[in-house]
């Protein structure tokens, strides 16, 4: 060779290159397909009530899976990995080879199926030689209750022995389901619940599921409403210490003010005043958000009765105390602030507790202009379904609040009245020594 021409030489090298790179597209030809399938499509039957586009967990659904088959391409088997955790059943399995131009003529295959842990696996009496779509349905499908994208997987088989994957398969998104909805669905398969729904009144008003379901969505609601009580209801009350001092004032002015704006707010409705707030303000160029402009009509309203059940209060106390209070040298802002007020507090506290039951009932009324309260989550479930039953879980939210402090209002009052007989009791014997003294 080393008396070889360097052409020469060149060219041997050449051919042996040539010979290796023939070998190894011969190679490649004979392990990878024509014409390897990919994925097409993979997706799962929406099944949720609310959402037309949701798959929910735990819920019937099918997947449909569709891959390309190349011309003379002879696939002979094809196993899908159906994600983990989901069921699934082969009895109505669909398999067809979709074929034309416009893929509309539908060839139905011979196959035998099997299944081995989450593997399907479709056996082809034929291999698949023919251009197409190969379209596969799972039905009775029962995707993981906690949901997440599920993947499937695919694997197939040549008629030369051959094994190979599909890539690029999409996931299936599908949505979680609550706790409280696999209680639903838990109670719908009750023959109870299916006895006691038969009764069209008690499936209407007292639907077992429907409780379940709505209870969390009433209850966001629920903490809504005791959030804007629990901010209007202490507002209120130095706005109607106010009042009520005013209208006890000497000052006609101030008294005139306080006493307009008192029969203003009751003797117009709560409903108005919220339309006026929410619809009217905005004309005047005045906007605020929702909950605080709701906080502040609540507290106007609540500020107007109060005021009154403030004034009897401070009306009630014995004058002679104010002279007593006098007599040691207070002033009449002393008077108030450390004699009047006190006694006063005790006295009304029962009233009080009334008038927060009163405005914890007539936060509802704030659903009309669109705040999310108890009222307003429990009217939309009612318009998604047609049952009156969030409207009844409502009613027990409500309920919840205002029995046990209707109970703690009754106690406070015994104690109140108590009070007053005792001192009364012991006021009594010292009024009848002086009479007795007198008549001596």
């Amino acid at each position: 060779m080393l008396n070889t021409p360097h052409p020469v030489r060149r060219r041997a090298l050449l051919a042996a290159v040539a010979t290796v790179a023939l070998a190894c597209a011969a190679t490649l030809a004979l392990a990878v397909p024509a014409s390897a399938m990919e994925a097409v499509r993979c997706t799962g039957r929406p099944n949720s009530e609310d959402d037309p586009t949701a798959i929910m967990g735990d819920t019937q659904s099918r997947i449909t899976f569709e891959a390309t088959v190349g011309d003379g391409e002879g696939v002979s088997s094809l196993t899908l990995h159906v994600p983990d955790g989901t069921t699934f059943s082969t009895d109505d399995l669909a398999v067809t080879l979709l074929t034309g131009d416009d893929l509309m003529t539908r060839n139905e295959l011979d196959y035998d199926v099997s299944v081995s842990g989450q593997d399907l696996t479709l056996d082809f009496a034929a291999p698949l030689e023919q251009a197409g779509h190969l379209n596969i349905i799972v039905y009775d499908v029962y995707f993981p209750v906690e949901g997440g994208d599920q993947q499937v997987g695919a694997t197939y088989e040549l008629a030369d022995g051959s094994e190979h994957q599909i890539e690029g398969i999409p996931t299936i998104p599908v949505q979680g389901v609550s706790a409280t909805e696999q209680i639903s669905r838990w109670l719908e398969g009750q023959a109870w619940v299916q006895a006691w729904n038969s009764n069209r009144f008690l499936h209407l008003f007292f639907d077992p599921t429907m409780i379940v379901t709505s209870f969390p969505v009433v209850l966001n609601g629920f903490f809504m409403s005791i959030a804007v009580v629990a901010v209007a209801f202490p507002l209120a009350i130095p706005l109607a210490l106010l009042l009520a001092v005013m209208r006890l004032s000497k000052f006609v002015v101030w008294r005139g003010i306080a006493t307009t704006y008192v029969n203003f707010m009751r003797g117009t409705p709560l409903f108005l005043q919220i339309y006026v707030a929410f619809f009217g303000l905005p004309l005047a160029g005045i906007s605020l958000p929702n909950f605080p402009l709701g906080v502040i009509v609540l507290m106007l309203n609540s500020g107007a009765y109060m005021c009154e059940v403030f004034r009897a209060g401070i009306l009630a106390i014995n004058k002679g105390q104010h002279e007593a209070a006098r007599s040691l040298g207070m002033t009449s802002l002393q008077t108030m602030v450390y004699v009047v007020l006190p006694q006063m507090f005790r006295q009304v506290i029962p009233n009080l507790t009334n008038e927060f039951i009163t405005l914890y009932k007539d936060s509802s009324l704030l659903a009309a202009v669109g705040i999310m309260e108890l009222v307003m989550y429990a009217r939309t479930i009612v318009a998604s379904t047609g049952s009156i039953t969030p409207y009844i879980v409502a009613a027990a939210f409500y309920l919840v609040i205002t029995l046990p402090l209707s109970k703690v209002t009754r106690h406070l009052e015994d104690r109140v009245r108590g009070h007053r007989t005792r001192k009364h009791a012991q006021t009594a014997p010292a009024l009848a020594g002086e009479k007795g003294g007198s008549d001596e």
